[in-house]
């Protein structure tokens, strides 16, 4: 079956995803993240590890959500489905046996990625201690990736990330003026700061958006009253 060609437009410009539609929620998360990843600044680190992680759980949910015709006419026991799908670490669970049941190598063990979703939990929720490091990203990278190839028999993501960048070729908007705008740490300590967490919350969401573009404007504007 041949691969649907979908077209997303990021800031004016048309990026061409050649995938299933599917998968292109997971997809966009990786693609967001290697974007923020890729320009490196501090804030950044923080949007690519939280971008990098929300993605190895949309990839396991949108799987196991599917239609059996749509992945490989693979099928599974509802009541396991339901277990599976219960939290992040049951998510991962599946995982761990899918692969098993593939036959296929363990790239990154569970243990490693929960302790990658640890660190995005901190920064999330605004209590991480400084900036991501770059091997941490690495690896949330690698699992990213990893966990996308396997589950929708992908084997050039890679590429198609390099492709869709050189692409757009474009910079990331910054912050529309009269939006808290995510503070940069300077040192380890807990924020309490609802108007941060909210601003690093909904970037996160959006990933990217023309701040010319009045209608992307007025969804943050919604998204973030509702924080």
């Amino acid at each position: 079956m041949l691969s649907r060609v979908l077209l997303k437009s990021f800031g004016g410009f048309i990026v061409n995803f050649d995938l299933k539609p599917w998968t292109t929620r997971a997809f966009e998360l990786i693609y967001h993240a290697e974007l923020h990843y890729l320009r490196g600044e501090d804030y950044d680190r923080r949007l690519a590890l939280i971008s990098f992680d929300n993605s190895i759980e949309v990839s396991i949910t949108t799987y196991l959500s599917l239609n059996p015709i749509q992945r490989g006419n693979r099928q599974y026991q509802r009541t396991d489905v339901e277990i599976w799908m219960n939290n992040y670490h049951s998510k991962l669970d599946f995982f761990a046996g899918e692969i098993q049941r593939r036959g296929l190598p363990e790239h990154v063990g569970k243990d490693v990625i929960v302790w990658y979703h640890d660190h995005r939990n901190e920064q999330y929720h605004g209590s991480g201690q400084g900036v991501p490091e770059i091997n941490m990203l690495d690896g949330i990278r690698k699992a990213a990736v990893w966990v996308f190839s396997v589950l929708f028999d992908t084997a050039d993501v890679e590429a198609k990330l390099e492709s869709a960048i050189s692409k757009y070729g474009g910079e990331l908007p910054t912050i529309p003026n009269g939006f808290a705008v995510p503070s940069q740490p300077e040192l380890p300590k807990t924020s309490n700061d609802s108007s941060q967490m909210s601003a690093l919350t909904v970037a996160a969401l959006i990933g990217r958006w023309h701040e010319g573009n009045e209608s992307d404007l007025e969804i943050i504007r919604r998204l973030a009253n509702g924080f």
